[in-house]
């Protein structure tokens, strides 16, 4: 197959780009600074690549590790829909248009709780929590809009899918895994604000058979990239130290963690956001997952880390 990723340049688009061309298919990376270029906005020769191509996996849009000002809010959303009505004018213009369009979407979208988890047909979508800050309800509306703008594009020969993705895990440097292993051995990785919030995420490995599965299966519309055992922020990173072989991890109060974040260029919503998301439709549409508990999952990945 010929799959084409726009914004394929980050962590997810390293993993899936090297999962799928070592499985054979064709895979064209179109970004800023690699692969055949575009400025994420408008159309242009780019798009000649998605006409005959049988996959589109767009995952174009700003890091969201970065401090969550208002022009960095702004740049995350215009980058996200931006990237995505593009790259729907693009398939809705082709000759022969891909029978696939997958769009990176996000868990975040999800409202911040602890009393049950979300899916996709039960899941609060979030944005009216009481007692979190205002900013947070941005985020939520970044995913929204996201979305949107996907389902609303006229492609009515591709089939959609929106990846409402958790944090993918990888051993490759630079990634959320690589930053979280670093405060783990260090001796920083104990509870943070309490640590009850719930931490959703899914193995790399698990990630690029489910992008397969998705592919292949006649699934539509919203799915929850997410192993199915998310847990509390103080066990995802006791079960850290223990494959790194750490024996103390430090807690931090909220304001330590704002001070952290600051210091990282980071933001303390990636830290305090309860994320309780599980795979509804995924695992309905007969998916297994190689790695659904993070005990396991967190042992591959620092065994193939070291």
């Amino acid at each position: 197959m010929k799959i084409v990723i726009p914004g394929g340049t980050g962590q997810v688009g390293t993993v899936l780009r090297r999962a799928l061309e070592a499985a054979g298919h064709e895979v064209v990376i179109v970004s800023r600074s690699s692969g055949v270029r575009w400025d994420g906005h408008t159309l242009g020769a780019w798009a000649a690549e998605i006409d005959g191509a049988d996959v589109v996996v767009n995952l174009a849009g700003r890091s969201v590790s970065c401090r969550y000002t208002a022009e960095n809010l702004r740049q995350m959303m215009r980058s996200r829909v931006d990237s995505a009505r593009v790259v729907g004018e693009a398939i809705a213009k082709a000759e022969n248009p891909p029978r696939v369009w997958l769009q990176m979407s996000t868990a975040t979208i999800y409202a911040h709780r602890f009393d049950a988890p979300n899916d996709e047909d039960t899941g609060i979508i979030g944005g009216r929590e009481k007692d979190v800050p205002g900013y947070w309800a941005y985020s939520v509306e970044i995913a929204k809009r996201w979305e949107a703008e996907q389902e609303e594009a006229d492609t009515p020969h591709t089939r959609k899918v929106a990846l409402r993705a958790a944090m993918v895990m990888s051993p490759d440097r630079g990634g959320v895994f690589d930053y979280l292993s670093w405060m783990a051995r260090l001796g920083l990785g104990g509870p943070i604000a309490g640590g009850r919030q719930y931490v959703s995420w899914i193995h790399d490995d698990d990630l690029v058979r489910a992008v397969a599965f998705l592919i292949r299966e006649p699934v539509e519309g919203a799915v929850n990239l997410a192993a199915p055992g998310p847990v509390p922020q103080k066990d995802f990173m006791h079960e850290l130290r223990k494959a790194w072989r750490t024996p103390v991890g430090l807690p931090a109060t909220g304001w330590m963690a704002e001070i952290g974040a600051f210091a990282l260029r980071s933001d303390t919503e990636l830290l305090l956001k309860s994320r309780r998301v599980v795979p509804g439709r995924l695992t309905g549409a007969g998916f297994e997952f190689h790695f659904p508990n993070w005990r396991e999952a967190a042992q591959n990945l620092v065994e193939r880390r070291r």
